[in-house]
């Protein structure tokens, strides 16, 4: 095989790649009659940006390099503010001015539209926030092999760099998070090492309403808090309580499973309660450690009433929620029409969806826990035809077939909630055939400093008036 010395190279960002890292590309010297292509991936660059990297020795066509120096600058470039930024795989835009982050979204939206042969003239200004930071209430941290807890390194879902701080994270959970990791290294506690699958502790979570100010913690290890751990269990719960009386659930969470998620076969509850409130429009919700809920509640709130804006419910109305989680959009949608069903495939988020809607006192709502095309179905059965529907899918998209599930139900108007501007364009064109027409789309910024972007979009039969 064909080798080439390490080269260094000054090269032009063309653009960004879907996890938000430029993209540019040489042509090397490989000794042969014409050059080689080789496409390069360039974390915390900018499109239109001139920097200068170094390429390994090994030949390869495309292959991950980090900038050795920015040699013209884009000029919405800015300092970072987090310390870890230029090592935590988090925040991937921290370099880049906010406006500027919130116009590559709005493009972004755009373009996916465009490729699907909508009109972008149809997409809003993304929505940003008026203080970038501070806005995440729920972090997920790793413990490495030597059991420092912190964030995965930026290309290295294998390491793990310990933490000082985190920006996008409130000040409390971040002060809770440093008082686990102290205990950690007091008790000399190892980290859960992914490739021998050996060690105890492997994740902590960390979650807190903005409205009631309530925090859970959950630490994920492999052992349950018992024997030889029931001392360190002890002194954990003690620092907690002491500390933090915000705090009104501290769990312990066995899982041995090999898979790198915070899921749990044994759930041990050191303090306070398995679950904490709540809140957003003046509604309660109980949150669980597996509880999907916007982690961002500040836009969140932007998402639903943007939803009840488009939407236009009506008391008269019947409504279908589709992956309607515990009922962030069911609730506040309940209250203004006759009829809602709520289909959602996680049972333990229709169990808190029925809650969260008798806790709130709405008496008029049905939740399934049933897949989205086979729940349509069900629920048309019994239900009707609804005027409105609402769904808001995973980052895959609810995909084609329940689509033209929706399309064959006809209802009269659908709002599309999305987290993926990719995925969304591709189910909205399947609705085209069955009548549908796209009216408008408001991107909503929930994660700054991201490549992430969230969407309300308003779809209506044609010839229907709303």
């Amino acid at each position: 095989m064909t080798t080439v010395k390490s080269e260094t190279y000054v090269t032009t960002i063309n653009d960004l790649d879907k996890k938000g890292s430029g993209r540019a590309v040489v042509w090397r010297d490989i000794g042969e009659v014409n050059p080689r292509k080789l496409k390069l991936t360039i974390p915390q660059t900018l499109p239109g940006e001139k920097v200068r990297v170094t390429v390994g020795q090994p030949e390869k066509r495309r292959t991950r390099v980090m900038p050795e120096e920015i040699v013209e600058a884009h000029p919405e470039r800015v300092d970072a503010l987090c310390p870890h930024f230029e090592r935590c795989g988090g925040c991937v835009w921290q370099h880049w001015s906010y406006q500027g982050q919130l116009n590559e979204k709005t493009n972004h939206v755009k373009k996916v539209l465009e490729e699907q042969e909508f009109d972008s003239n149809l997409v809003h200004d993304t929505i940003g926030m008026d203080n970038p930071w501070r806005y995440r209430n729920k972090m997920e941290f790793t413990f490495s092999k030597d059991g420092e807890l912190g964030l995965h390194e930026l290309g290295n879902f294998r390491k793990i760099i310990s933490l000082e701080t985190c920006l996008i994270a409130g000040k409390e959970m971040v002060e809770a998070t440093m008082e686990v990791a102290d205990w950690a290294k007091k008790h000399n506690l190892s980290g859960y090492d992914k490739d021998t699958h050996e060690g105890l502790l492997r994740h902590l979570m960390v979650r807190q309403s903005f409205e009631t100010g309530e925090i859970m913690l959950g630490l994920f290890a492999t052992e349950a808090p018992n024997g030889e751990l029931a001392s360190a269990a002890k002194d954990l719960t003690e620092r907690i309580t002491n500390k933090f009386p915000q705090v009104k659930s501290l769990l312990w969470l066995k899982n041995e499973d090999w898979a790198d998620r915070t899921q749990a076969e044994e759930t041990h509850l050191l303090a306070g309660r398995d679950f904490i409130y709540d809140e957003m429009l003046g509604y309660r919700y109980r949150i669980w450690f597996d509880t999907f809920f916007q982690t961002n509640p500040t836009q969140a709130q932007k998402l639903v009433e943007l939803a009840l804006e488009m939407g236009k419910p009506k008391e008269t109305e019947k409504m279908i929620d589709l992956f309607c989680g515990v009922g962030t959009f069911s609730l506040p949608f309940a209250s203004k029409v006759g009829k809602l069903a709520g289909i959602e495939i996680v049972e333990t988020s229709i169990e808190s969806a029925k809650r969260n809607a008798k806790d709130n006192g709405l008496s008029n709502t049905y939740f399934l826990a049933k897949d989205a095309r086979r729940g349509i179905d069900e629920v048309l059965e019994s239900f009707g035809i609804p005027e409105l529907l609402l769904l808001d899918p995973p980052r895959s998209g609810a995909g084609g077939k329940v689509m033209r599930r929706i399309g064959r139900a006809q209802p009269e108007r659908i709002v599309y909630v999305s987290c993926n501007p990719d995925t969304f364009a591709v189910d909205i064109k399947e609705l085209e055939p069955f009548g549908y027409e796209l009216v408008e789309v408001q991107p909503v910024d929930l994660f700054p400093h991201t490549m992430h972007v969230e969407c309300v979009a308003m779809l209506v039969r044609k010839n229907i008036e709303i």
